[in-house]
């Protein structure tokens, strides 16, 4: 496909898609109709909005740390608009109805391109192509010619966005252009089908892409079986797929049990668990659960032969769910209860089943609650040999295991319950071997995560990594596996940084920004102001944190906090640097309340082209998410104070790929968020860079209370490091 779409490339380039070279000058002065004097100044501050969208209202647009890539958006957001604009207006051929048509079309194009990119749902490089397509498809048009041919190569977010405008609906391949984009999308975002296919139920391809989501995403195809809409009823006229058939009757006659006996899908077809086992354990937290892991157990082995399971992820998401519900949440809150009072729900599982407790909750499991509960009570149970634990798990997650120990310091005696040192050492030999193979970036994100602590506890094993990450790196180059370079070149350029006589400057070795500091210009907008966001949730907590942030600032001389508005309130220095905190107000007794409260108060900063280059989230781990997804990509620091783990670390990155990320590996304390929030803010109010190492030591000494050693600095937290080189190496493509 990368071929047909270069050689598709200079077909357009060939027919005139691309620009000439005379389009890139000044714009000659011409007349504009009074009549369509509105539709030009919509585009000229649409022009103005998209600049500025990334947090500096100024002639340029940035992404990415990338100059060359930053000019070509800027250039196409600009030049080629405006020529574009000239050509559309002094164009004799096309009548005033069609001009306004298309004049409109280009400012719901750039609008678009505005909300799309911040939504990471348009890609900035993609500017250029998207304004060069719309001008090739208006030509097109002016001559009743299809557009198809010239949309079919193209990546969905350039397809769609140039195909935006309401007066191509005129044009005879509309309805084609339409059923295009919609397997487009769904080849772009699979995990998206069916949400697509709700407004297209009738799509020409919709059996095939039922039969193939549903496949790839059963639980999904459960969930709209059971609606009662146009897709619903499409999914049940599906007779000739036996799989869509038993997830339609699942989903139809057992609307009560469906979800129970869901994760047991593959196994229930081949008749190898019955219905009548499921509704005898659903009832029972422990029977079901020990179900939930054997079934796991199960699958794992089925995959390690080549036999993967359908409905194999939704089962261990449905562990994982289970694990934290039934078993994690309880002993994390008993946590000031004592040992035999808080870890009493846990002693009924066998080691296997903790096992899974564990390593399906990182990033939502205490320290605690691991050191003091899950962990003792598995080796303990496994006759204290961390070795045949493993085996018996068939190592599933095991690379998860490993960096979590090593976060917890139990790596070191984990190792100590095994038969022989060569073992150990053979283990993490395999844990940092093959990563090229791995899927996504998990597997990478674990070996990085888990480095810091072997180094300070286990200098021996450290040095029997960095050889075998240097090993990995040669392997790699001698097989030109541009993934498998880039993994381990990066791994291996993090271990080094971590002993600082080797004097490794990851900015330079890596290409990201610097992990040390964040400049104060990086912060500010053109006016020399810093806008910050920070999300509150209507829980107990969350009330009580609202309360104290509004009277903490509103009695500090240097800050006013403005309550006017009923949805969010804005708290503001009147010293210093000017730094505004747009702040939802938490509703506790309000249905979808807090929702209401934080897209007001998004809406407001998009309105009014305010880009905040700080996010605090304030509320448990489970509100995580929801703030995760306010974040923009002009986010500089992002302090997640209730949580850590990979899926977090990813996601942040994904909204913002320059972000210096804060997360505590358990459920953040307020005694401990609010001085970080305070030393930040005077800080910046100072018109002072963040050093982060000086600052770290400042906070730890405002906040000397327990937890804060589970606080991890921007410039510890490897994982993210190694996803943000490895995406600035490799492009958010390949994952």
């Amino acid at each position: 496909m990368k071929r047909l779409a270069l050689i598709f490339g200079v077909f357009l380039i060939w027919h005139g898609i691309i620009y000439s070279q005379s389009e890139t000058g000044s714009v000659p002065a011409y007349t504009i109709p009074i009549t369509r004097q509105k539709k030009h100044e919509d585009i000229d501050k649409m022009q103005q909005l998209l600049l500025g969208s990334d947090g500096k209202a100024d002639n340029t647009f940035s992404f990415n740390n990338d100059e060359e890539a930053s000019r070509i958006a800027t250039n196409a957001i600009t030049t080629k608009v405006d020529w574009l604009q000239y050509e559309i207006e002094t164009n004799k051929d096309i009548d005033s109805r069609m001009k306004i048509g298309y004049l409109s079309g280009l400012t719901a194009i750039l609008s678009h391109m505005r909300t799309g990119w911040l939504k990471k749902e348009v890609r900035p490089s993609h500017f250029d192509q998207i304004i060069a397509l719309y001008k090739k498809l208006i030509d097109v048009n002016q001559k009743k010619e299809s557009l198809i041919p010239f949309i079919s190569y193209f990546p969905y977010d350039i397809a769609y966005t140039a195909t935006l405008p309401r007066i191509f609906e005129e044009n005879a391949s509309y309805k084609q252009i339409k059923d295009i984009l919609l397997i487009k999308y769904c080849t772009q975002y699979p995990e998206k089908t069916f949400a697509a296919l709700t407004d297209y139920p009738d799509a020409p391809m919709a059996d095939s892409l039922i039969k193939a989501a549903g496949r790839q995403y059963p639980q999904q195809l459960y969930n709209y079986a059971q609606a009662n809409n146009k897709l619903s009823y499409k999914i049940q006229q599906i007779n000739d797929d036996q799989f869509v058939k038993t997830i339609v009757s699942m989903a139809r006659n057992n609307s009560n049990n469906g979800q129970i006996y869901f994760p047991f899908l593959d196994n229930l077809v081949k008749g190898k668990i019955t219905t009548a086992q499921l509704d005898a354990a659903k009832d029972d937290r422990y029977k079901y659960y020990k179900l939930l892991v054997n079934t796991q157990l199960d699958y794992v082995q089925r995959a390690m032969n080549g036999d993967t399971a359908i409905g194999y992820r939704e089962l261990t998401n449905r562990l994982e769910k289970k694990a934290s519900d039934d078993f994690i949440m309880e002993i994390n809150g008993l946590h000031e209860s004592p040992d035999a009072v808080r870890f009493k729900c846990i002693e009924p599982l066998n080691a296997q089943e903790l096992y899974y407790l564990a390593v399906l909750t990182d990033g939502l499991i205490y320290t605690s609650s691991y050191t003091h509960g899950v962990y003792p009570q598995m080796i303990k149970k496994i006759n204290n040999r961390g070795d045949s634990l493993l085996l018996s798990v068939h190592f599933d997650h095991y690379r998860k295991f490993i960096s979590q120990a090593a976060a917890y310091n139990k790596l070191k005696d984990f190792f100590t319950t095994f038969k022989s040192e060569n073992d150990a050492r053979d283990l993490m030999t395999a844990f940092v071997s093959s990563l090229e193979k791995s899927k996504g970036l998990e597997d990478g994100v674990d070996v990085a995560d888990s480095y810091a602590s072997v180094y300070e506890t286990l200098p021996d094993l450290s040095k029997q990594m960095l050889r075998n990450i240097r090993r990995g790196l040669e392997a790699n180059q001698s097989a030109h596996n541009r993934r498998g370079v880039a993994i381990y070149n990066i791994l291996y350029k993090l271990f080094l940084s971590a002993d600082s006589s080797n004097n490794i400057n990851l900015t330079k070795e890596l290409g990201i920004p610097p992990v040390y500091t964040v400049p104060f210009k990086n912060l500010t907008n053109e006016k020399g102001e810093i806008i910050s966001q920070m999300f509150f949730y209507g829980d107990e907590d969350g009330q009580m944190d609202f309360d104290i942030f509004v009277r903490t600032f509103s009695s500090d001389p240097n800050w006013k906090v403005d309550q006017s508005n009923s949805q969010f309130i804005v708290a503001k220095s009147v010293k210093g640097a000017p730094i505004y905190v747009y702040v939802n107000r938490p509703f506790p007794k309000v249905e979808d309340g807090d929702s209401k409260a934080q897209n007001t108060m998004e809406q407001y900063l998009e309105d009014h082209n305010l880009s905040p280059t700080i996010t605090f989230h304030r509320g448990h781990s489970y509100h995580a998410p929801t703030s995760v997804g306010y974040i923009t990509p002009t986010s500089r620091i992002v302090f997640m104070g209730s949580c850590g783990g990979f899926n977090l670390i990813d996601s942040i990155l994904k909204k913002s790929s320059d972000a210096h990320i804060i997360t505590s590996k358990q459920t953040g304390y307020r005694d401990i968020n609010l001085p970080f929030i305070r030393i930040l803010l005077e800080t910046l109010r100072s018109q002072r860079d963040i050093d982060w190492m000086p600052f770290w030591k400042e906070f730890r000494e405002k906040a000397h209370v327990t937890g804060l050693e589970d606080y991890i600095p921007p410039y510890k937290n490897l994982g993210a490091l190694f996803i943000k080189a490895y995406k600035k190496e490799m492009g958010d493509d390949d994952q």
